[in-house]
């Protein structure tokens, strides 16, 4: 088992946030699935996380979960920390996943309580977590704190204390709860930021290893390029990629049919990494969209 020093290592790096790829049937691609795994180790990520949110576990059975996990870690073989990923399970199911996933051989897993109308409390948050780290180490991820922002500080500052085997954030809030959260836990937690350059460089300063990339699934040498620019502390280099390509790209698949995760696919597709489709009801790019989205790529140098 690595321990938070290797961790914090692996994660500092452009991390690839793995969705799960689909056949047009709405099978699960698993060969498409290890297609991705490679072609963004070969683009230099550290790091093959799995998240309740990109790898669409929202549209999987808990069996189908377990298979995408079981092949990400033995496709990737030890070439990256592969993170693991729930269904936002009570804390005894969690604990029983967190046993199976170690045992697949994931490194990390992230752990999203459920906390329907606000039932949980800082305590059972805290006793939720530490009761997984048990078994595995454990990475939080903020998204539930939108809504409970003081409360998502207080447990993270008690866990970073209590906690020794929570040794990572991956953050979905931004702005300055980030940068409160960084002051108060980087010393103790890894930290990754949520999945734009903008949302990396704002809490940089505070303190921040990687960042979910979204360019790392498409066009790895964009995600290298502001990776660079960012370690030399070229700060010219790093806002021009962010106003050139970064800017442009969200605020187009921002607007197209399906949201930005359709669009993000459809690029996938259009860059040979996986195919475009969803499974149902999400929506699914059509050939006319693609074109459009193949366009606007063709005038960004992207595709």
């Amino acid at each position: 088992m690595k321990d938070r020093d290797e961790i914090r290592e692996l994660l500092n790096c452009p991390v690839a946030s793995t969705p799960t790829m689909f056949n047009q049937d709405g099978s699960i691609d698993f060969d498409g699935l290890r297609n991705f795994i490679d072609f963004t180790i070969a683009g230099g990520t550290t790091t093959i996380l799995l998240t309740y949110g990109d790898s669409l576990y929202t549209s999987l059975t808990d069996e189908e979960l377990n298979e995408v996990t079981r092949v990400a870690v033995e496709h990737t073989a030890g070439r990256a920390l592969v993170v693991a990923a729930d269904r936002v399970w009570a804390t005894p199911k969690e604990v029983e996943f967190a046993r199976q996933v170690r045992d697949m051989g994931a490194d990390v897993l992230m752990v999203l309580p459920p906390d329907w109308a606000h039932s949980c409390t800082e305590d059972t948050f805290v006793e939720h977590y530490s009761a997984v780290a048990e078994e595995i180490p454990v990475m939080v991820v903020t998204n539930l704190f939108i809504q409970r922002q003081d409360v998502g500080l207080r447990v993270l500052e008690r866990l970073a204390g209590e906690a020794s085997n929570v040794v990572a954030v991956k953050d979905d809030v931004c702005g300055v709860f980030a940068r409160k959260m960084s002051l108060a836990i980087y010393d103790r937690m890894a930290i990754i930021s949520g999945g734009q350059k903008q949302n990396h460089l704002d809490i940089l300063p505070y303190g921040c290893d990687g960042y979910l990339s979204t360019f790392i699934k498409f066009r790895p040498d964009v995600v290298q390029a502001y990776w660079q620019a960012t370690r030399s502390e070229d700060w010219d280099r790093v806002r021009e990629i962010i106003r050139t390509q970064d800017m442009p790209y969200f605020d187009y698949i921002m607007g197209v049919q399906g949201g930005f995760n359709a669009g993000l696919h459809g690029t996938m597709e259009l860059c040979g990494v996986a195919q475009r489709w969803r499974r149902k009801p999400y929506y699914s790019l059509n050939d006319e969209e693609m074109e459009q989205l193949a366009g606007f790529l063709k005038r960004q140098g992207l595709l």
